[in-house]
């Protein structure tokens, strides 16, 4: 196993005592950071996965948090070649520490970069611009910062005699076979998540899995899929509000990552009383020297134009995927 550093140049690994101060000091600058928060709340709440929290050593007076690995699959398996980031918006000079951290981060290598605010995104492609190429995946964060569904009213009905019930074990490998970027995640991900998050679906007459939604190990409701023969019977508004009801209840915010192109989602969440917050990134940083094609944990590449004339290249990820309602 690989060894778990206890700290870099300028960070330090965080001791799980001070995880929920930490989580208090992040609520001071929601929602931009709602995804590191409830990353945070569901680790020490579910611990579904295994991650290393590192910031500053300057903490908090320069306010950078890390965590490790930040995807659940990458190429080599490495720890230290995925991670995620967070930075007040009001104090991105801080990412400084960032560009200089040569013990965690090995910039000469590829990196693959978890949902990222989009601010703090603009700040590493300043310094990152000298050393290689970025990929990158656009998707807006929509969220419920302050959760009202008593106002929320939406017919919840089923149709044709189906049922709506938590997730089993043994629904996690059509889950994961059916996921757009199932390249990244491993089905231990999911049968995860099945086992200690809310994760349900609709299941018809006959007992066929129809559609489905889970919670993440970061907090944000996401793959929400519906089986191509199931579609159009509004089983997407019914997951993502009863979802969002649970999630709530059990203290999480409850936020979705759309892509900007993505209409339908937009709706269906708008109906809930989603907003959108921010612009986030995932993204492959390539440095100039790196040989190869291979794309490990980006899955498959289309080069898209994004919107102000800079090409590049979205990758399939776990962003709201359109459904049909």
């Amino acid at each position: 196993m690989e060894e778990v550093l206890p700290e870099g140049k300028n960070f330090r690994l965080v001791d799980e005592s001070e995880l929920p101060e930490i989580i208090e000091y992040l609520g001071n600058f929601l929602p931009d950071s709602i995804k590191f928060h409830q990353t945070l709340k569901t680790y020490v709440n579910d611990r579904v996965w295994d991650f290393h929290f590192y910031v500053t050593k300057n903490w908090p007076e320069q306010a950078v948090i890390l965590h490790f690995p930040g995807m659940t699959k990458t190429p080599n398996n490495k720890l230290y070649e995925s991670f995620s980031v967070f930075c007040p918006c009001s104090q991105l000079e801080n990412l400084e520490l960032l560009e200089t951290e040569d013990i965690l981060i090995d910039w000469s290598q590829p990196i693959y970069l978890n949902f990222t605010h989009a601010d703090i995104m603009s700040k590493i492609e300043e310094f990152y611009a000298n050393i290689g190429t970025i990929e990158k995946l656009y998707g807006d964060v929509y969220g419920l910062v302050e959760p009202n569904l008593e106002e929320t009213e939406i017919e919840l009905t089923i149709a044709e005699q189906g049922e709506m019930s938590q997730l089993k074990k043994g629904n996690a490998q059509i889950i994961h076979d059916l996921y757009p970027a199932n390249q990244m995640e491993c089905i231990e991900v999911f049968e995860k998540l099945i086992e200690k998050l809310p994760c349900f679906g609709v299941f018809s007459a006959q007992g066929d899995l129809a559609a489905w939604m889970v919670q993440s190990y970061y907090g944000a409701m996401f793959s929400m899929q519906t089986r191509p023969e199931y579609r159009r019977k509004g089983y997407g508004i019914i997951l993502a509000k009863h979802l969002t009801k649970l999630v709530t209840d059990r203290g999480y915010l409850p936020f979705v990552v759309i892509r900007p192109e993505n209409d339908a989602s937009k709706g269906l969440y708008a109906k809930l009383g989603f907003k959108k917050h921010f612009e986030t990134v995932r993204a492959i940083l390539r440095p100039f020297e790196e040989t190869g094609e291979s794309q490990g944990g980006g899955g498959d590449e289309t080069v898209i134009e994004n919107g102000v004339g800079n090409t590049v290249r979205e990758m399939n990820g776990d962003v709201e995927s359109k459904e049909d309602q």
